[in-house]
C-alpha cells in the first residue's frame, strides 16, 4: 500500500480511478490472504490435535508388547496401509496366564484401516481379560468367540452386510516349563518355526472357523475348538504374521514368499529377523504396502528350561 501511494503521488495523485482501483484490489486481496492463512492455521491445529488423540487411542488399543515376558524374548512390526494411522485391522497381544505361561494372539479383521479398529478392540479386550482367567486354550478361544459375537453390533453396522464381520485369529499357549506349546488356528495364516536356520510351517491339524462366524447358520460351536501341540525349544523363534505379508505383491504380480525368504536369512534374534523381513518386503513390493501387515517374532530363551520339574 505504501508503494501504491508513492506511485500515485508521482503519477497524477491519489484521486485517479486507476490508483483507487489498484489500492482497493490490493486491500481486498490482502484481507483474503490473511483470512485464508487464519483458516489454514486453525485447521492445522485441529488436525494436529486429532492426530495426537488418534495416536494415543491407537497405542492404548494396540499396546506394544514387552521386550521380555517370562522366558520369552519378543519383537514386533506393524505396517498400516491407512494414511496417518499406526494400526489398522490387524491385531496382536501377549499376556501372562494364571499358570506359569504366556498367552499370545494375532489376528486379522475383515477390512482394513480405521473402520476395523472397533472390531479389533473387542477381541483385544476379551483376550486381555480371558488370558489370565481361562484355564485352557479352548476356553480362552470360546470366550473370544462369545465376546465378539455378543458385542460386534455395538461397534459396527451389521445391517448392510450381515455375517460379513469376522476375524481370523491364531491363539497360542506357551508354558514357562517344558517345550510343549499349544495353538488354536481360527482361519489364520500358519505360523513359522525357525530352528537352526530351518523353517517349518506349523499347519493346524484341527482348524477352527474365524471368530465371528457364529452369525452364520453353518458355523461350528466354539466348544469344538481343539488344540494343536508343537515343540518350542530353547533358541527357537516363532514367527506369527498376517496375510498382508504373504499377499504383498511385486510389480510383476508375484506374492511375497515369506517362508523361503526367512530360510535364507541368517538372523539370530527376533529383532534382526524382523529387520530383514521389513527391508526385504519393501524391496519386493517396491512401495508402501497396500494392506495392513503385522509380524510378531517370539524367541524361546535358555531360561525356558531352568525350572523344569525333575521326572522320575
Amino acid at each position: 500500500m505504501a508503494a501504491q501511494v508513492f506511485i500515485a503521488v508521482l503519477h497524477g495523485g491519489l484521486g485517479t480511478s486507476n490508483h483507487i482501483a489498484q489500492m482497493t484490489a490490493l486491500t481486498v486481496l490482502s484481507a483474503l490472504v490473511v483470512f485464508v492463512c487464519y483458516v489454514r492455521e486453525r485447521r492445522g491445529r485441529q488436525l494436529s490435535r486429532a492426530r495426537s488423540v488418534a495416536e494415543t487411542a491407537q497405542r492404548v488399543l494396540l499396546r506394544p508388547p514387552p521386550r521380555r515376558i517370562g522366558p520369552l524374548r519378543v519383537s514386533w512390526l506393524y505396517l498400516a496401509a491407512e494414511d496417518e494411522t499406526q494400526i489398522g485391522g490387524d491385531l496382536f497381544a501377549i499376556a501372562r496366564a494364571a499358570h506359569p505361561g504366556t498367552r499370545v494372539i494375532i489376528g486379522d479383521v475383515r477390512g482394513k484401516g480405521m473402520a476395523a479398529i472397533g472390531e479389533a478392540s473387542l477381541v483385544l479386550g476379551a483376550f486381555r481379560e480371558g488370558a489370565h482367567r481361562c484355564a485352557t486354550l479352548p476356553e480362552l478361544t470360546a470366550a473370544l468367540e462369545e465376546s465378539f459375537c455378543r458385542n460386534v453390533e455395538d461397534v459396527v453396522d451389521t445391517q448392510p452386510d450381515p455375517g460379513e464381520h469376522f476375524i481370523t485369529a491364531l491363539v497360542l499357549d506357551i508354558p514357562d516349563h517344558g517345550s510343549q506349546a499349544q495353538m488354536i488356528n481360527c482361519g489364520h495364516c500358519p505360523p513359522l518355526l525357525v530352528r537352526d536356520h530351518q523353517v517349518t510351517v506349523l499347519h493346524s491339524r484341527c482348524p477352527a472357523p474365524p471368530l465371528g462366524m457364529c452369525t452364520l447358520p453353518a458355523a461350528l460351536p466354539a466348544s469344538t475348538h481343539r488344540t494343536d501341540p508343537f515343540t518350542f525349544e530353547t533358541g527357537d523363534i516363532l514367527l506369527l504374521y498376517t496375510d498382508g505379508v504373504i499377499e504383498a505383491r511385486a510389480p510383476t504380480g508375484a506374492f511375497y514368499p515369506l517362508a523361503e525368504r526367512v530360510a535364507s536369512f541368517s538372523a539370530t534374534s527376533p529383532d534382526a529377523l524382523l529387520r530383514h523381513i521389513h527391508d526385504d518386503l519393501l524391496a519386493h513390493v517396491g512401495q508402501e504396502p497396500t494392506d495392513d501387515a503385522a509380524l510378531l517374532a517370539i524367541e524361546c530363551t535358555a531360561t525356558h528350561h531352568l525350572h523344569r520339574p525333575h521326572l522320575q
